[in-house]
């Protein structure tokens, strides 16, 4: 089969992550037999140093001829708290966000066993956890019209806005991934109060209909992130719209014991993105102690839905999950004095893929 995926690392740590979530898809393909094609290009602050655009139309037209993006990380210090400055490298993910069409983005929430000591939840309440948050991508407050301050600069608004096709597709999208899963979906919403919510709600009991032999509940936000925290392993698939689905994954990632451990996907119109949930952790950048795990995972997810190979997929997550269990991790999550650096959990993660 033949791969072609556009790679862009982005700022911080993306770079050295993304080295080795390649390394991994290169041997993943050589073992395989598949051809795999890929090119890099610019996105975020080093983008706009070098182009002036934290989304060039060089690197958009790249993922528009691709399979599928390999994406690291956005952000810089550079730019942080900086009111001087006219373009933000976040402004390349939203932009990337609304030109590729990536209405759907998917964090699958699993715990691994051996990370279950590094969890703030007690062990008996996230063993066996295991479900998939599907957040609405583009649309919603973020995008909403119209947004600004009023002329005193007293004043600030913004709106939220929803159709009726762009619930549709997401929701839909959440029930097609609740067949294959466990047939359980809880639609997040405000219902009581937003009316955003309210057509929410409304459209996602039209398709209810459509899927019988899926259980399908209604939950406020705010009785979902108190259940996701108090309850975890009650859900198999939630959906929800931008601004919620942004805030409750990321309270979700944290019950996994390591932030550095997620991986996501963004479905596209156009192509889809595959990148970890974490950020571009300046700190850290450059200095090959930065967990390239959530990456290597969300190069398991590109090959199982940009590609349909699931087993490609599911011999990246055993190398992962047997680098955990013999205690080859970087420094957030070994014991003390025992992380290892960057290159060398790759190294051992494409060592173990070379051999089973």
């Amino acid at each position: 089969m033949k791969l072609k995926i556009a790679v862009l690392s982005g700022d911080g740590i993306g770079p050295e992550i993304v080295t080795q979530a390649l390394e991994v898809t290169k041997t993943v393909c050589k073992k395989f037999g598949h051809e795999l094609t890929f090119k890099e290009a610019f996105v975020g602050a080093v983008a706009i140093d070098a182009l002036g655009d934290p989304y060039p139309p060089e690197t958009h037209a790249l993922c528009l001829e691709s399979d599928a993006v390999l994406f690291g990380a956005i952000g810089s210090p550079k730019y942080d708290n900086n009111p001087s400055a006219k373009v933000r490298p976040e402004q390349g993910l939203l932009a990337m966000r609304q030109k590729l069409g990536l209405y759907a983005n998917i964090r699958p929430v699993t715990v691994f066993p051996s990370l279950i000591h590094k969890s703030p939840l007690r062990s008996d309440l996230i063993d066996g956890a295991d479900f998939m948050c599907i957040r609405e991508l583009t649309g919603g407050i973020y995008f909403g019209r119209p947004q600004g301050r009023s002329e005193d600069g007293k004043t600030a608004y913004d709106t939220c806005v929803y159709t009726v096709e762009e619930i549709e597709r997401i929701v839909r999208l959440a029930y097609d991934y609740a067949v294959k899963r466990r047939k359980k979906l809880t639609v997040v919403d405000k219902a009581n109060v937003l009316c955003t919510s309210r057509l929410w709600r409304q459209v996602a009991q039209q398709i209810e209909k459509e899927y019988p032999e899926v259980e399908t509940e209604y939950m406020f936000v705010d009785n979902a992130a108190m259940q996701i925290v108090q309850w975890p392993k009650r859900f198999d698939v939630i959906v929800t719209e931008n601004m919620f689905g942004d805030i409750l994954t990321d309270e979700a990632s944290v019950i996994t014991g390591s932030l550095g451990m997620l991986p996501s996907a963004s479905i596209g119109v156009r192509t889809s993105v595959f990148e970890p949930v974490h950020g571009s952790y300046p700190q850290a950048a450059g200095k090959n102690i930065a967990n390239p795990l959530a990456t290597v995972l969300s190069a398991a997810l590109m090959f199982e839905y940009a590609f349909d190979l699931q087993e490609e997929g599911k011999l990246i997550r055993d190398a992962v999950d047997a680098s955990l269990k013999a205690g080859v991790t970087t420094e957030d999550i070994a014991e003390a004095g025992k992380g290892r650096k960057t290159s060398e959990v790759g190294r051992w993660i494409v060592d173990y893929i070379k051999n089973n």
